[in-house]
């Protein structure tokens, strides 16, 4: 299934995009992988921040009473 594509204008510094074209990067895909992982990355941050308090509280509970399936741990 082919993805719909739409135009976006993007302002790059010239000696990066000079250099792109020199080493034939196809600007559009480059441009698309680094903002997928820029949105990767902030999705991660959001849902750390969104789940803070239940990390702070399951990282208390443990250290006081340990992990719950500890005594199975084969190592």
């Amino acid at each position: 299934m082919a993805s719909k594509r739409r135009a976006a204008n993007l302002s790059l510094d010239v000696g990066v995009l000079e250099e792109a074209r020199a080493l034939d990067i196809n600007l559009s895909h480059a441009a698309q992988a680094g903002i997928q992982k820029a949105i990767d990355a902030a999705r991660a941050r959001r849902w750390l921040d969104e789940n803070a308090e239940a990390i702070k509280s399951m990282n208390e509970w443990v250290e006081k009473n340990g992990l719950p399936l500890d005594k199975y741990r084969a190592f």
